[in-house]
């Protein structure tokens, strides 16, 4: 068994790179979702570790997740993957409870950091 970990993006080609970007020595169990609705029926269904989530999506985008999440009880930590790198959008997704807010694409060995700073390697 490994970390249960979701990834919410609307691009198929967005949630592979993100996948292949996880450390090699990193065991996780993965759950994909392609919307914001999705997302909430994987998370109820399987409460991963960890959630790695888009802003912008269809059906339901990743703000309104993050509000709906805010309901809910044990939420792990929720890394916000973006290209609207606003400042705004990174206060808005913090305030609503992301632990981090990094720009899609990944720079090398973010990641792994992020991952180890918050307990979840």
């Amino acid at each position: 068994m490994g970390t249960h970990v979701l990834v919410v993006d609307d691009s198929s080609v967005a949630r592979k790179i993100l996948i292949r970007a996880f450390p090699r020595d990193w065991v996780v169990e993965i759950a994909q979702a392609a919307d914001g609705a999705q997302a909430l029926e994987a998370y109820r269904a399987r409460r991963p570790d960890v959630i790695f989530l888009d802003l912008n999506m269809p059906v339901m985008d990743g703000y309104q997740v993050l509000e709906a999440l805010r309901s809910e009880t044990n939420v792990p930590p929720i890394v916000v993957l973006t290209g609207d790198i606003q400042p705004i959008a990174e206060e808005r997704v913090r305030a609503a409870g992301a632990v981090a807010f990094l720009k899609k694409p990944l720079a090398e060995g973010v990641l792994a950091g992020l991952l180890d700073a918050h307990g979840l390697r």
